[in-house]
Formats: C-alpha cells, sequence, structure tokens
C-alpha cells in the first residue's frame, strides 16, 4: 500500500496482492458486482477498476453505478508526496453525510484506522440496504 498527495487528492493506493483481500474486506460485489477497490480517494471515496481494466472513483458510502466517476490514476505511483499526519488514518464522518451527517470539522469528524473504515463501510452500507428495502415493502 502506497498512500500521499497527488495535486489536490490524498490518495491510499493497495498493492496487487491486497486488491483481493481489500475488495473482499469493503464487500465491495454486493453494491458493484465485477468491480475491485483498488484504493481511496480523498478518504471518502472508492477507486474501483471493472473487469476491463477502467478505473472510476465511486463514493465508499453507497456505491452504486448510477455514481461511477471515471478516474485515472498517477501513470507512477511514486509520485504521491507522503504526509505524516494521514498516515494509516482515514478521515470519517461518525453520521455519513448522506445520512445527515454534517460535512463541517467538529464533532462528526473523526480519524480511523484502515480496519475500523472497512467495517464502519460495510455496516452504513448494509444499513441503506436495509432501509431501501423497507420502503420497497411499502404498500403504496
Amino acid at each position: 500500500m502506497r498512500e500521499g498527495w497527488y495535486e489536490d487528492d490524498y490518495l491510499i493506493l493497495f498493492d496487487q496482492a491486497e486488491i483481493s483481500v481489500v475488495s473482499d474486506r469493503y464487500a465491495i460485489s454486493h453494491s458493484l458486482p465485477g468491480y475491485d477497490v483498488i484504493g481511496l480517494r480523498g478518504w471518502d471515496d472508492f477507486i474501483v477498476r471493472d473487469s476491463a481494466g477502467h478505473m472510476y472513483s465511486v463514493p465508499a458510502v453507497v456505491p452504486n453505478l448510477q455514481h461511477l466517476s471515471p478516474f485515472v490514476l498517477p501513470n507512477d505511483r511514486t509520485v504521491l508526496k507522503s504526509d505524516d499526519r494521514f498516515a494509516g488514518k482515514i478521515k470519517w464522518y461518525v453520521k455519513p453525510i448522506l445520512f445527515g451527517g454534517s460535512p463541517e470539522p467538529g464533532e462528526n469528524l473523526t480519524w480511523v484506522s484502515h480496519e475500523q473504515h472497512a467495517q464502519l463501510v460495510r455496516w452504513w452500507n448494509e444499513k441503506y440496504r436495509e432501509l431501501t428495502a423497507q420502503k420497497s415493502d411499502v404498500p403504496r
């Protein structure tokens, strides 16, 4: 894994050997079958790759096909400018913005480990699936 600044984005890029494990850890196949997580962009978004090798950025909380945005990785991973303030940490909104959390620095913002991030992303994505399933069960 390599991480650091590339232009205005803080990137965390997983090594080829890590991609399968990370993709499973985030359970990306539940939301985007056929995609792999190859990194994180700005802490809030996944960098994913489809089976044809195309890369996209997509929100980590509630990733879906409608929110895929083409993304181009830096040509050489060594261009990432390391920043010890953020090494090994991921910014996390205690209550994700999609669920009404504030994007402003303050009580809703914390820093978590990579393992905690995966657990939180899975939990909130499952919560979203439960809520949307309940909505579809409501008679109209």
